[in-house]
């Protein structure tokens, strides 16, 4: 039987700080405290054969999105070491300092998705966690709420982006992880998404058809990416 994951310490420090950062904070039209996500898809990490950095990343892969940015970075290297920093980097779709700053949804996701690609098994499986958090909340409220769920999301991506984004993420991250023992969290992530999809043909929507449109919008997105970098 393999020896658990020893959690020290640094462990509880990043909960406080993740406590901190996010303190205030609700998830979208809720009243469930933020926090209540980064524990959980630390949970998920851990059930899937995290380390202990990946677990403390999970726990602060929002904070650098919407705390800080690059700085927020340089202090969880500083406070955790290497290894958590760049998985919180590398979770993040933006690491400007000022949130309200951030690129426009289509250009900050496709280029998430882009780099999301190269990454890490180790990466992988915080991002898979995190994604499949969220796509269980976004099913279970789709039941209850139907369509009015998708005014949650970002304005400029809607059921259409949020049905691409996640379909997108499956693909990238069923490979990156296949042969790990995150290999089953990418499964599950795909049937939760796949539940999604059917629930939104029953409401009388068309999401293949929204989905390769997604994909449309994401070349033009990484095609402005690329253009800007020249």
């Amino acid at each position: 039987m393999p020896t658990p994951v020893e959690l020290t310490d640094r462990y509880v420090r990043g909960i406080d700080l993740a406590r901190r950062l996010h303190a205030g904070e609700a998830r979208k039209g809720t009243a469930i405290p933020y926090l209540a996500h980064p524990l959980s898809v630390s949970a998920i990490v851990l059930e899937h054969g995290g380390s202990e950095d990946q677990a403390i990343a999970a726990l602060l892969h929002d904070t650098a999105e919407d705390h800080g940015g690059q700085v927020r970075i340089d202090r969880i290297r500083t406070d955790f070491g290497d290894t958590v920093a760049d998985i919180v980097a590398a979770c993040s779709d933006s690491l400007v300092e000022d949130r309200d700053a951030k690129a426009p949804w289509w250009e900050r996701k496709a280029g998430y998705v882009g780099h999301l690609a190269s990454e890490s098994a180790e990466v992988a499986l915080v991002s898979a966690a995190d994604k499949l958090h969220n796509a269980r909340a976004i099913l279970g409220d789709y039941r209850v709420l139907g369509d009015d769920v998708w005014s949650r999301f970002n304005p400029a991506a809607g059921r259409a982006g949020a049905l691409w984004y996640y379909t997108r993420l499956i693909e990238i991250l069923t490979d990156r992880l296949s042969g790990t023992p995150g290999a089953e969290l990418a499964a599950e992530l795909t049937r939760t998404v796949a539940a999604i999809v059917a629930l939104a043909e029953e409401h009388g929507h068309r999401p293949i058809d929204e989905i390769a449109e997604g994909r449309a919008r994401e070349a033009d997105a990484l095609a402005g990416i690329s253009a800007e970098g020249v």
